[in-house]
């Protein structure tokens, strides 16, 4: 019998959490992109990328980034205490 093909090594998950409250999970990155010295922030582009592109199909104007986080670790409490920083800077 066949094999699925695994692609755990290919992408990275990530959590994302939009300025309006919403929050998107597992939204996946090539992993190629990650880890240089801009470590996980080109997932940014990647993901804002992949946001106008559901918003041009849908026809709405794409959500505000607000935090991105490895998946998982939006739901820590160190990442909690990043966004509600984040929130007192607006």
């Amino acid at each position: 019998m066949a094999r699925k093909k695994t692609i755990a090594g290919e992408f990275a998950l990530f959590d994302v959490l939009y300025e309006d409250g919403s929050r998107r999970s597992n939204r996946r990155v090539p992993a190629e992109l990650l880890g240089g010295l801009d470590g996980d922030e080109p997932a940014r582009a990647v993901i804002e990328g992949q946001d106008r592109e559901i918003a041009e199909r849908s026809g709405q104007p794409p959500n505000r980034i607000k935090l991105i986080a490895r998946a998982g670790e939006l739901d820590s409490p160190r990442t909690a205490k990043k966004a509600w920083k984040a929130d007192a800077a607006d």
